[in-house]
């Protein structure tokens, strides 16, 4: 791939990674059927899908669980592919088993380049594919908005940051599709526990933004302590009838004339903090809640 390519979107550089692959399984079969295996060279992989992650690295779907797949199937075709190949070299052809392997991974693989490009597009109307929240990208347009309004007419509004209690441990335990289940559980219980006029974000990970308009801290608290318990009162129910529990923990905060957006922000993300350092599963409000010296040594830490 030139360096010209470094301008183009992750969406239109999987154009090129599709491209390129079916050039590729066409070198392939002569290689490996025609040539006793001579051209293996101009059969391996294209650099293409190397490039492509690069620049989907700076994108926050590089994380979904559908590029995840995408990855898996292309190093599996890959390495299918090139075993063929090193016995084709010795004057052998490649079985049955050995030929549908490839062509069935190469097959998935396009299938999912699809899937993949699609979900770029949503991406890029600032969408988040797992929980169908509103990302970054939409959340600084939408508290600016917020902010000057609250500038205007002096009608206040609060911010929460919502962090999933003891995430790692849940990927750990049950894997990362369970995770994906509890993100996309949350995601809904945010959705209905707030009031229709608030908006919710994916800010990345396991953590969620939340915008209470027109509340005041008194306000923006109830609302979010009865979501706690709503999520507490909510586990996720696994295919396999195993349950599992889930609680969050929030930092919550009232906007202030002469603090910034990014300063409402850093006082939510520390009144999360101290929600994590004094047990969890709780609603902290900044300036208000002070920490639980009980709880002070050896606090638990931020997940």
């Amino acid at each position: 791939m030139s360096d010209s390519t470094d301008t183009r979107t992750p969406a239109e550089s999987l154009g090129i990674v599709l491209d390129e692959h079916l050039r590729w399984i066409g070198q392939w079969h002569r290689a490996a059927f025609f040539r006793d295996g001579e051209g293996g060279q101009r059969a391996s992989a294209p650099a293409s899908f190397a490039a492509w992650c690069a620049v989907a690295s700076k994108d926050d779907l590089v994380h979904q669980p559908a590029v995840r797949k995408l990855a898996t199937l292309h190093e599996q075709m890959h390495r299918h592919a090139k075993l063929v190949l090193l016995k084709a070299a010795d004057g052998e052809r490649p079985t049955e088993s050995e030929y549908e392997a490839v062509m069935g991974r190469f097959e998935e693989f396009v299938l999912q380049v699809r899937r993949v490009e699609r979900a770029f597009g949503a991406a890029a109307s600032g969408l988040d594919l797992l929980t169908g929240l509103r990302t970054r990208r939409g959340m600084q347009e939408a508290l600016e908005r917020e902010q000057n309004r609250f500038r205007r007419t002096g009608q206040a509004f609060c911010i929460a940051i919502c962090d999933i209690d003891k995430f790692k441990g849940i990927n750990d335990t049950y894997g990362h599709d369970v995770g994906d289940r509890v993100l996309a559980a949350t995601a809904a219980a945010v959705s209905r526990g707030i009031r229709s006029f608030d908006e919710a974000f994916r800010m990345g990970g396991e953590e969620f933004l939340i915008c209470l308009k027109e509340s005041n801290l008194a306000e923006g608290y109830q609302v979010i302590e009865r979501l706690r318990i709503d999520l507490m009162k909510s586990p996720v129910t696994l295919p396999d009838g195993r349950v599992v529990a889930v609680t969050a923990s929030f930092g919550l905060v009232e906007a202030e004339q002469e603090l910034s957006l990014d300063e409402l922000v850093v006082c939510a993300d520390r009144a999360l903090y101290q929600a994590k350092n004094s047990g969890r599963n709780r609603v902290i409000r900044h300036g208000v809640d002070k920490p639980e010296a009980a709880l002070s040594a050896g606090a638990p830490g931020r997940r």
